[in-house]
């Protein structure tokens, strides 16, 4: 009996794969472990899969979706493994339909993965409180994707791949003669096959009952067997060529909303493109892949940073046909000459001024500025929602008295989305900022047509263009991000910077610069309406030329490549440009400056919010009650010491590349403090804080700061912290929404309704 179970053929071709196939089963796993939350979890990976998001909403086409593309993968893995290995089990040539055959025993992997996969997007529906009949129409969606798949794949296969009697009966042998594509040298091969040690007593037949192996094969030539598997491979590898065409042309259409498919999907197909041409290589190639593939990637490297395979990620708006702007220290010195610094200060002076005139005359404001830190789209739905908050507790009248917002990556979309609302309400048009739908605009997907272009676009030659104020631009994610977003907000943001010139000065609305990190220098690249070359060094200039600026004026350092019709969107796309994700944006310089998220320098947007208060601190002592500081963190402030375990070797090397990642948060909210306290106690006038965090409801519980028996505190008993991604599931929406009822952020909104935001010097 264990001899019939271990050289069975399912067992034979599992053991073969452990043994030679583990690059392909690398896939799998780490398939497996994003399903069962072990990767990723930070970043909400796992989510995409479980909670598939299609055309904005989580419905039984989404999973259907998936099931296609789980079904392609598969398949990819069958075939790629039958070419790699089929040749070994020669009595694969004298059954029927053998590639189909050759599946089923190869089923122990993925039938393994896909029981996996339905158990766990189940209990994840379930958990997330959906109706069963809910999650049934789930499951049939995906079934229905699979089972239409391998429908369709083994109709084409059991039409064209020939047994060894089909074969010899008729004329296919004549037509492989005469062939044009070459084939790998038989003798070999039939040597290879006769020194093949994989042994197999049994296997399942296609109607799933168990066969012995025949043993008489002798009496076949080892050339007759091999043509079998050689036209079996043939169809392989037209079939998969045909899988790999149809998913890049999908890149064509990527426009149309049906084609936006999840981003799981487009990450499955991802891996099944790569299976397939795994297999498409070793029918080519045979023994010689490896070298083959090593050269190809050592050739491709070195041709890399040509201008086809080199083009920049652009900047949409800005100008790339004119001379490129000269980027070294001498231009970034002229920049800031004394009188440069002056008159930006004086312009800003003047907003200050008409900010102050909206007030009764002789008043002495408040002055109000907000701080937002990054952290992708659960950063823009909490900033967003807490800024109508403050507006709604404040009586309409914070937004009135903020003269600056400051932060980085999501926080920034959301804060500049309810900028524009407020504008256009301002501007008299029938809009309420505080208006709900508003929250569903902003959390909307904007991850599917980021990994769908990534998949169809941007992993081959860049190819398509899209047109921007005259001016034609490559498309990219970057480009899928921006539109999306625009999509997303209805189109209020999808303007130049210069739009905002006006507003700004007239003080209608606060200024808010976005602040992307430098990359080639570690410079803030200081993007506004308005020239504020001041934010980037020291006014007085004390040192001279010795002081590194810290900033570049993004205005007056483009002036020429147009900078004013920098489209604003991309500008915030810049300012939240996550690693692989979205794309390093280049400018037109000369070397090429690149930029990336704003968190990386400053996350929480505090050194810019003080900076500004340092610069014009005689203005706002003279002519403000003083300033109170909003911070919006979509992280805890203080988070619990996690206790030391004796770590493994493999922990020991992670260890230091972990803790840069996990503590970076931490040293900028310890370098913050030194700052602001600082700050608070040479600043001339009265500098207040108040602080609204987006916490995990166990963390607020263990410190008492959930309002107990509350509806909120047990709809979120359970609920973990939203990942950082630009896709977020219903459930971590909710998570985000209602942490304003935290007994902390309470306390917060409270502090804002006592805010004395005029006052009377008499």
């Amino acid at each position: 009996m264990w001899n019939k179970i271990y050289y069975s053929f399912p067992i034979q071709l599992l053991i073969l794969h452990l043994r030679k196939n583990l690059a392909l089963l690398f896939l799998w796993v780490i398939l497996a472990l994003i399903i069962l939350q072990k990767f990723g979890s930070v970043l909400g990976i796992p989510y995409l899969f479980l909670d598939p998001e299609y055309l904005n909403e989580v419905s039984w086409q989404g999973f259907f979706l998936m099931g296609i593309a789980l079904g392609i993968f598969t398949m990819s893995f069958h075939m790629t493994t039958y070419i790699l290995d089929g040749a070994k089990f020669k009595f694969l040539a004298v059954i029927p339909r053998p590639f189909i055959q050759f599946c089923i025993n190869n089923a122990i992997i993925p039938l393994a993965f896909y029981i996996l996969y339905l158990y766990s997007f189940i209990n994840f529906q379930l958990d997330n409180e959906h109706e069963a009949g809910e999650v049934f129409q789930y499951f049939l969606g995906f079934a229905g994707g699979s089972i239409l798949i391998y429908t369709l794949i083994f109709l084409y296969f059991g039409f064209t791949n020939k047994d060894f009697f089909i074969l010899f009966a008729d004329s296919v042998e004549k037509r492989l003669k005469r062939s044009k594509i070459p084939r790998a040298n038989m003798l070999k091969r039939i040597q290879e096959s006769k020194d093949a040690k994989d042994k197999v007593l049994d296997y399942i037949d296609y109607r799933l009952r168990i066969e012995l192996v025949r043993r008489d094969l002798s009496k076949f030539k080892p050339y007759q067997l091999l043509r079998v598997f050689d036209q079996n491979h043939l169809n392989l590898f037209i079939i998969q060529t045909i899988l790999i065409s149809l998913i890049l042309l999908l890149g064509f259409f990527r426009d149309y909303p049906l084609l936006q498919i999840p981003a799981a999907t487009s990450a499955t197909l991802l891996f099944a493109v790569i299976t397939m041409l795994v297999g498409a290589v070793a029918f080519w190639l045979r023994e010689y892949s490896t070298l083959i593939i090593i050269l190809f990637l050592v050739l491709f490297n070195s041709f890399s940073n040509s201008p086809i395979l080199n083009r920049p990620h652009a900047a949409i708006g800005l100008d790339y046909d004119v001379e490129p702007v000269v980027y070294n220290i001498a231009a970034l010195e002229q920049n800031l000459h004394k009188d440069t610094l002056q008159k930006d200060r004086e312009n800003t002076l003047r907003i200050l001024e008409n900010w102050k005139a909206k007030f009764p005359q002789g008043s002495k404001p408040r002055m109000l500025m907000i701080t937002t830190s990054g952290g992708g789209q659960r950063a823009a739905l909490w900033t967003l929602h807490v800024l109508q908050q403050i507006q709604k507790a404040s009586n309409n009248q914070a937004f009135a008295h903020t003269q600056l917002i400051t932060g980085a990556s999501g926080g920034t979309v959301g804060a500049a989305f309810f900028r524009e609302l407020y504008l256009r309400a301002q501007l008299g048009e029938d809009i309420d900022p505080l208006d709900k739908k508003y929250l569903d605009q902003i959390s909307a997907d904007n991850l599917n047509p980021i990994i769908f272009t990534l998949l169809v676009n941007d992993l081959v030659i860049r190819n398509q263009y899209h047109e921007y104020n005259g001016r034609r631009y490559l498309q990219d994610r970057g480009f899928a991000f921006e539109k999306q977003l625009n999509i997303n907000t209805k189109g209020v943001l999808d303007k130049p910077i210069s739009a905002y010139r006006d507003p700004e000065e007239q003080s209608l609305i606060p200024m808010l610069p976005v602040t992307p990190l430098i990359t080639n220098d570690g410079r803030k690249l200081l993007i506004s309406p308005h020239s504020i070359s001041y934010m980037g060094v020291s006014l007085g200039r004390i040192d001279g030329p010795n002081e590194k600026s810290q900033g570049i004026d993004f205005k007056r350092f483009f002036h020429h490549q147009d900078a004013d019709n920098l489209h604003f969107i991309s500008a915030l796309r810049m300012g939240a440009t996550f690693p692989f994700i979205t794309p390093h944006i280049q400018l037109p310089s000369e070397p090429q400056m690149e930029v990336m998220d704003s968190g990386l320098s400053d996350n929480f947007g505090m050194q810019d919010a003080l900076r500004f208060l340092h610069v014009f601190k005689d203005w706002i002592d003279q002519n403000t009650s003083g300033v109170t500081l909003i911070t919006i963190r979509d992280s805890e402030k203080f988070s619990e010491i996690d206790p030391k375990l004796p770590p493994t070797i493999f922990q020991k090397m992670a260890t230091p590349l972990k803790n840069i990642y996990i503590n970076w948060d931490n040293v900028q909210t310890l370098n913050n403090e030194v700052l602001y306290n600082k700050h608070k106690e040479w600043l001339p006038f009265d500098l207040d804080r108040i602080e609204f965090e987006y916490a995990t409801t166990d963390f607020l519980r263990d410190r008492g700061l959930l309002v107990q028996n509350s509806e909120a505190s047990q709809q979120e008993r359970e609920i973990q912290r939203a990942s950082l991604n630009w896709r977020l599931t219903a459930r971590e929406k909710v998570s985000i929404l209602e942490n304003i009822n935290s007994i902390q952020n309470r306390s917060a909104l409270d502090k804002i309704t006592k805010i004395q935001f005029l006052e009377d010097p008499n």
